[in-house]
């Protein structure tokens, strides 16, 4: 029941923030965009502190360890996949013009248009 209304006042507070950017409608737009950020921040520390946040936390820093464990491409590796897939996008390119032209010169015989 706790984290629930931990979540409520978490929601609040950003609500809040966005509630006073509206406010504030007047004021210099720092004040206004200071008011989204503190009910940003403060929703969000409101949040950390529940058992959903907690559990977030472990979730977020098992996915940074997931990330350090991955086997990035080396620079020629990228390189040539990405030459690949500009070959391969051009290759295509060709391809649909060339289905594009023979369909249009085809309707232009039918329609006894081309001569």
């Amino acid at each position: 029941m706790a984290d629930k209304i931990k979540i409520a006042a978490a929601l609040l507070l950003v609500v809040a923030g966005v509630a006073g950017f509206y406010y504030f409608g007047e004021s210099a737009a720092i004040i206004r965009v200071a008011s989204v950020m503190a009910g940003l921040v403060l929703g969000f520390i409101v949040f950390w502190t529940s058992g959903p946040g907690k559990q977030f936390y472990v979730y977020a820093q098992e996915s940074v360890a997931e990330t350090k464990k991955v086997v990035w491409p080396t620079r020629k590796e990228t390189l040539q996949t990405t030459a690949i897939v500009f070959a391969f996008v051009i290759l295509m390119a060709l391809f649909l013009w060339l289905v594009d032209a023979s369909l249009l010169w085809v309707v232009k015989k039918l329609m006894g248009q081309g001569e």
